[in-house]
């Protein structure tokens, strides 16, 4: 089973980027796709996705609120994906969340990441 590591959270000002690190030992053997997600600080929030990609880079998915601000990315000899976040905004501000995305449905989860963007 994958899984994922997470790395690269921290607070930034708005306008502002974050590079985030997920590594996932041998992740090209065990899954299809990989991804981010996260969690707002609101109780009773759900994991929403923003940002995936398959195993062999073909395709990648986001979610309509950060396309054109992050790019998902993966470097394979190295088990790792990267979130690039630029032009970071308050609404932004949330716990993140590397996946893997299990052989017949569902996601193995990382430890997650806090990002703070302030205004």
């Amino acid at each position: 089973q994958v899984q994922p590591v997470e790395s690269g959270g921290g607070s930034v000002q708005a306008g502002g980027s974050l590079t985030l690190s997920c590594v996932a030992a041998e992740y090209r053997y065990r899954t299809n796709s990989m991804a981010w997600f996260r969690q707002f600080p609101v109780p009773g929030s759900e994991r929403e996705a923003v940002a995936e990609i398959n195993i062999d880079g073909t395709t990648t998915y986001y979610r309509d609120s950060v396309k054109g601000r992050f790019t998902i990315s993966q470097d394979i000899p190295k088990n790792t994906v990267y979130l690039q976040m630029n032009s970071l905004k308050p609404e932004d501000t949330a716990m993140y969340y590397c996946a893997a995305e299990k052989y017949g449905g569902g996601w193995t989860w990382g430890q997650g990441t806090q990002v703070t963007v302030s205004s």
